[in-house]
C-alpha cells in the first residue's frame, strides 16, 4: 500500500467527513441566519419552474441508487430476490435516466443565473464554486456510468468501492480496494469528497433543514379583526342596502 493510496482513500475522506460535520456546526452557530437556499424565484420564475423539479428529482434518484448500490451489500440483496442481472439492468437504465434529469436540470439552473441578470447579481462566489464541484462531480459520476456500464463490458464497482465506503464508516478502512478502480470512478469519488467538504459554506446547508415539524405541528388559528365575526346571525338571501348617512328611523 502506498503513502499515496492512503493519502487519498483514507485521510482525504476522513478529512472531508471531519469538515463536513464540524463545518455544518460552526456555521449553526455562527450563520444561523445565512443557513437558507437564498431563493432566487423573486427576480425569475419560468426557468425555475422547469430546471429546480428536474434537478431535484434527478438529484434524488441518483442519492437513492447510490444508498442501494453502495451501503447495502450483494448479499442482503440477493436474499430478497435480487440478482446480479437485474440490479445490473436497474441500475444502469434507472441510473442513466436520473442522469440525464439531473445535468439537464442543472444547466437549466447554470443558464438562469447566466442570462437573468437580477439572478447573475444575486450569485455569490460560493454559488459559483459549488456549482462547478456538483458540475464536476455529476459529469464523472455520468462518464463513469456510460463509458463501462452502458457501453462498456461493466465494472464491478460493488466489489471495490462499495466495500470501501462501508469500510470507511466502520473505522476500518482498505485503500488497496481502490487502487485498481478506473480512473473515472476515482475522479468522482475525489470530486464527491471535495463536494462535501465545502457543503457546509454554501447554499447546500438547506438539505439539512427539511420541515420535518411541519408534519406534526399544532393547525395556525387566524384570529379575525371583525369583532362581530361568528356572532352574526346569518340571513338567507340579500341584505338590505343602506343609504350611507341616512337617519336612523330610515335605517
Amino acid at each position: 500500500m502506498t503513502t499515496t493510496a492512503v493519502l487519498l482513500w483514507v485521510v482525504v475522506p476522513y478529512v472531508a467527513a471531519t469538515v463536513f460535520v464540524v463545518g455544518h456546526v460552526w456555521r449553526y452557530r455562527h450563520d444561523q441566519f445565512g443557513w437558507t437556499t437564498r431563493s432566487s424565484q423573486v427576480h425569475e420564475s419560468r426557468l425555475l419552474r422547469i430546471g429546480s423539479p428536474m434537478f431535484h428529482i434527478g438529484i434524488l434518484m441518483v442519492i437513492g441508487g447510490h444508498v442501494v448500490g453502495l451501503l447495502i451489500p450483494r448479499a442482503w440483496l440477493e436474499a430478497v430476490g435480487i440478482h446480479e442481472h437485474a440490479y445490473h439492468l436497474v441500475a444502469t437504465w434507472a441510473g442513466s435516466v436520473a442522469a440525464v434529469l439531473t445535468i439537464a436540470g442543472l444547466a437549466i439552473l447554470v443558464y438562469r443565473r447566466r442570462v437573468v441578470a437580477a439572478v447573475r447579481r444575486a450569485t455569490t462566489t460560493s454559488d459559483k464554486v459549488m456549482y462547478v464541484v456538483l458540475g464536476v462531480t455529476l459529469f464523472c459520476g455520468t462518464a463513469a456510468t456510460a463509458l463501462f456500464q452502458v457501453f462498456g463490458g461493466g465494472y464491478d464497482y460493488r466489489g471495490s468501492i462499495a466495500p470501501w465506503i462501508r469500510g470507511l464508516m466502520s473505522l476500518r478502512p482498505d485503500a488497496t480496494l481502490m487502487t485498481d478502480v478506473p480512473g473515472m470512478f476515482q475522479a468522482h469519488v475525489l470530486s464527491a469528497m471535495l463536494l462535501f467538504a465545502i457543503w457546509p459554506f454554501t447554499r447546500l446547508v438547506h438539505v439539512l433543514s427539511a420541515p420535518v415539524g411541519y408534519l406534526v405541528r399544532p393547525y395556525v388559528v387566524y384570529r379575525t379583526r371583525d369583532p362581530q365575526r361568528g356572532t352574526r346571525v346569518t340571513r338567507p338571501g340579500w341584505e338590505r342596502a343602506e343609504r350611507p348617512g341616512a337617519p336612523a328611523e330610515h335605517r
